[in-house]
């Protein structure tokens, strides 16, 4: 697909940060249903974590595809709401779902953690 005239292409690592956003937001969007299927309140902690996560990869990805001058500053908050929802799902470790979530949310926080430090 052609660039219209005045844009500029996403950099390789643009759209691997991009990818990683959307398939931490995926990860986080189906383990939140099988936190819901669980119950309880150590569940309910990561929910939160989960939802924060979820919202802030999808925002991310949004404001890099749109290059938004403010993408490297949501892609460092993006990189912490990550981590926490990482270290909450490894609460859970035997869990093979929190596992899941908690590697693709290692991914994303790696991605733009990178991101954060480039010029977008």
């Amino acid at each position: 697909m052609q660039q219209p005239a005045g844009t500029t292409a996403m950099s390789k690592e643009m759209q691997d940060c991009v990818e990683a956003c959307m398939s931490c937001h995926s990860a986080c969007e189906e383990t939140m249903s099988s936190c819901m299927q669980m119950g309880g309140q150590a569940q309910m902690q990561i929910m939160r974590a989960l939802i924060d996560c979820s919202e802030t990869t999808r925002m991310c990805a949004d404001m890099m595809m749109r290059r938004s001058p403010m993408s490297a500053d949501m892609c460092a908050l993006c990189a912490k709401a990550c981590d926490m929802c990482a270290e909450a799902c490894m609460s859970l470790p035997d869990d093979p779902q929190m596992r899941a979530c908690a590697e693709a949310c290692r991914r994303c926080a790696q991605t733009c953690r990178a991101m954060a430090g480039a010029t977008m």
